[in-house]
């Protein structure tokens, strides 16, 4: 450990101007260099207990990590995080630190917290440059597992039972692995390389994945039940809507089908690649949270003029604050307090009419609950409208399995460790809670598969 731990300055990882950025999709963020990352992790305190590793759903050893940064040992301090984390590079990207390790830091009392993603993101960027090392498994039990869903939760799972020694076969209905980190999160924050060199160490573990192979309808469910267990991570596919008047119109997606139109199916470079999309002169963004916030910056790369309409206040988006900062800095237009409450046009979106919100009583998560303003109504020109208001578990598969109870929400119910009513099926990420957070995806899968390693051992000693 530095002997200079808490000492210096927090340091800043470096971006793209906004005006250069907002040409293109190539990542925004800079990283740390060696001297920055190393200076980092100087400011460690070392705590004895520490609350970070508390704060992480996946449980990195995140002083030891960073005690091997500021020694130098880059190499060292990704095997530490790869003990718990296969997907290191995706995390140091995307995950909410600020509310999680990062929000349980000691120093952030006093000062800035140690910038925990960065300096996760620096190590498995060092590593990938130097050439990954595939992490050992186990001598091979004999038992196999199907993994239905390559996103988060499945990636994760399918890492913690090869690495157990399972055989683990991962059946993806895409024609690329990844699942929402390549169709729902734009390259500009999460490039599409840094994905699929974290899914090729996968694979180099011996687990197989298949893609273009949709269970339930080309992988019948009864062979999904020939597996000694399945673990669904299918994630939270199906777009909610409004039910708003004009939403059949020309114009009109979800932000899951925009998305995965120009993240995964290359629409932004039509007619190179033959997947189209609308190229819009005036687009509005409905919703508040990380996926309006992508779904608007990739309008804005597209050359459209964005307005994002949210029915609360700027204090109550969901979205993390560093990407409404940037949303803003790239020339997004918020229209707050608002709520759409038709789209206009006769065969394509002309606008969309919306309606001026009043923040009234607290609602159960403790926000001010919104209401319409009579007479307030007011129109907004646009020839796309995208609808970013949530979305939840895709019923194409998990509707086929007899025996599966659901909740309300259509999402499967499991136990804490991701145990389904149908004994030997588990799920865990947004198929079983509800669009969330990858890194909570992540967390529900690595105790999903210990829940199912433990399972398959017991059942190998009782013959």
């Amino acid at each position: 450990m530095s002997a200079r731990a808490g000492a210096g300055k927090a340091v800043t990882m470096g971006e793209r101007p906004a005006r250069e950025r907002v040409r293109d999709f190539s990542e925004v963020d800079c990283g740390l260099s060696a001297e920055e990352a190393v200076a980092e992790a100087e400011r460690c305190l070392q705590c004895k207990k520490p609350s970070c590793i508390k704060g992480c759903p996946v449980e990195i050893d995140i002083p030891l990590f960073i005690a091997r940064i500021a020694e130098r040992d880059f190499l060292g301090a990704a095997r530490i995080i790869k003990e718990a984390n296969l997907l290191p590079a995706v995390c140091g990207r995307v995950c909410p630190q600020e509310v999680q390790c990062e929000g349980a830091c000691i120093l952030g009392g006093k000062e800035r917290p140690v910038r925990i993603g960065d300096l996760e993101r620096f190590v498995a960027d060092r590593e990938r440059e130097q050439g990954l090392v595939i992490p050992p498994v186990a001598e091979p039990t004999g038992k196999r597992v199907a993994v239905v869903g390559s996103g988060p939760a499945g990636l994760t799972a399918a890492a913690e039972l090869a690495r157990a020694g399972h055989n683990v076969t991962v059946f993806e209905s895409l024609h690329e692995p990844g699942g929402v980190l390549m169709y729902g999160i734009p390259s500009f924050r999460l490039p599409k390389d840094v994905v699929q060199a974290e899914i090729d160490q996968l694979r180099g573990m011996g687990v197989e994945i298949l893609t273009n192979h949709l269970a339930g309808a080309s992988i019948p469910v009864a062979d999904l039940h020939a597996y000694d267990a399945v673990f669904i991570g299918t994630g939270a596919g199906l777009p909610f809507f409004m039910n708003i008047p004009g939403e059949q119109l020309n114009g009109v997606y979800s932000a899951n089908e925009f998305l995965t139109r120009v993240n995964l199916m290359h629409a932004d470079r039509f007619p190179e690649y033959d997947t189209p999309v609308r190229h819009a002169g005036r687009v509005v963004v409905v919703g508040g949270g990380n996926v309006a916030m992508d779904a608007a910056r990739v309008a804005r790369r597209l050359g459209a003029r964005v307005t994002l309409v949210y029915r609360r206040r700027e204090e109550d988006l969901p979205a993390r604050r560093a990407e409404v900062i940037r949303a803003q800095q790239e020339g997004v237009e918020f229209e707050l307090c608002a709520n759409p409450v038709r789209i206009l046009g006769s065969h394509f979106v002309t606008g969309v009419e919306c309606v001026r919100m009043e923040m009234c009583s607290l609602d159960d998560s403790g926000r001010p609950e919104p209401s319409p303003l009579k007479g307030s109504n007011f129109t907004i020109d646009a020839d796309m409208v995208i609808q970013a208001i949530g979305q939840g578990p895709n019923p194409l598969l998990i509707r086929k399995i007899e025996g599966i109870t659901y909740g309300r929400k259509g999402n499967i119910l499991v136990d804490e460790e991701g145990r389904s009513s149908l004994e030997k099926v588990f799920a865990a990420g947004d198929v079983a809670t509800g669009a969330a957070t990858v890194i909570l995806a992540m967390g529900g899968a690595k105790k999903a598969a210990r829940a199912i390693d433990r399972m398959l051992r017991e059942d190998q000693r009782d013959h």
